[in-house]
């Protein structure tokens, strides 16, 4: 009776889905052609145990909180969720471009979509866990070479063009001799976490930890969590790469890891889930 009852009770026990809304940094990527790029959502479930945590990510190569909600994404993440699920929220990179399609302003509708996702979250009964934007592979001579002042670096820089970028050419412009990882983002990269103390939500400051984790490594040893390779290394990639912003495989996991141990910590309830960090693939 014992062993029914335990049977019984794995059978009942409810997989919670931990969504995730975002951009390439996050998302999906086409495994078609063999290319390394990976997003870091795609590598989250490697430390979570499936039988109990799902995760299910919406995250798209190019996508703004203004593009996702415009083009009906958030929709389809509202119409799949159930009380108790989490929501990830992690814009940005593609909220500072100046196209109309995708731009927002910190402070106003930036912050408003954020409160959009949060608010929408609860009502379904969700969970919100606000995220900033991922720190980019920024390595500068000086500071002096940021435009600085609180205005971002990011909207000189188009992300999903950086994929046409072979290690053929010049450095890029952001490639420097300096020794201390640079902001990009500015108040992009504060308005979550203001967003997520007005109205009480879970914050990950996901921008500090990849900071750090960048910074750990140096300007050298940065380059192997990116889609940084030399002619010849990778057969997807014959001209090379050199890509300060989207990870490759190893990269992916790294930045999966620690998100995974920040939620953990965020949300004690998620840690008996967690799981060893061992080999996983990110196929699916």
């Amino acid at each position: 009776m014992a062993l029914v009852l335990l049977c019984t009770s794995a059978t009942n026990q409810k997989t919670t889905t931990i969504f995730i809304i975002g951009d390439s940094t996050a998302a999906k990527k086409d495994l078609s052609k063999g290319s390394p790029e990976r997003g870091w959502g795609m590598a989250l479930q490697c430390y979570f145990d499936e039988t109990f945590i799902r995760v299910d990510n919406h995250a798209v190569n190019g996508r703004s909180s203004k593009s996702f909600i415009d083009e009906g994404r958030w929709q389809k993440v509202l119409d799949k969720l159930q009380p108790g699920d989490y929501v990830i929220i992690q814009f940005g990179h593609n909220d500072e471009k100046p196209q109309p399609a995708r731009h927002t302003d910190p402070g106003s509708t930036f912050d408003y979509n954020y409160a959009k996702f949060i608010r929408e979250t609860r009502e379904h009964g969700g969970i919100p866990v606000v995220m900033n934007c991922v720190a980019r592979r920024n390595w500068q001579a000086s500071p002096d070479a940021s435009k600085g002042k609180g205005e971002p670096m990011g909207t000189q820089i188009d992300d999903e063009a950086l994929r046409n970028t072979t290690a053929m050419e010049a450095p890029l412009p952001l490639e420097g001799s300096g020794e201390v990882l640079l902001d990009t983002h500015g108040l992009y990269a504060v308005a979550p976490r203001d967003v997520a103390q007005r109205m009480h939500a879970l914050f990950i400051d996901a921008n500090k930890i990849t900071h750090d984790l960048e910074q750990s490594l140096g300007p050298e040893g940065s380059k192997k969590l990116h889609m940084w390779y030399k002619p010849g290394e990778h057969p997807a990639l014959p001209d090379g790469r050199q890509d300060n912003t989207h990870y490759n495989i190893y990269g992916a996991h790294q930045v999966a890891k620690l998100l995974a141990d920040a939620l953990c910590q965020e949300i004690p309830l998620l840690t008996k889930y967690r799981t060893n960090d061992k080999p996983c693939k990110m196929e699916k």
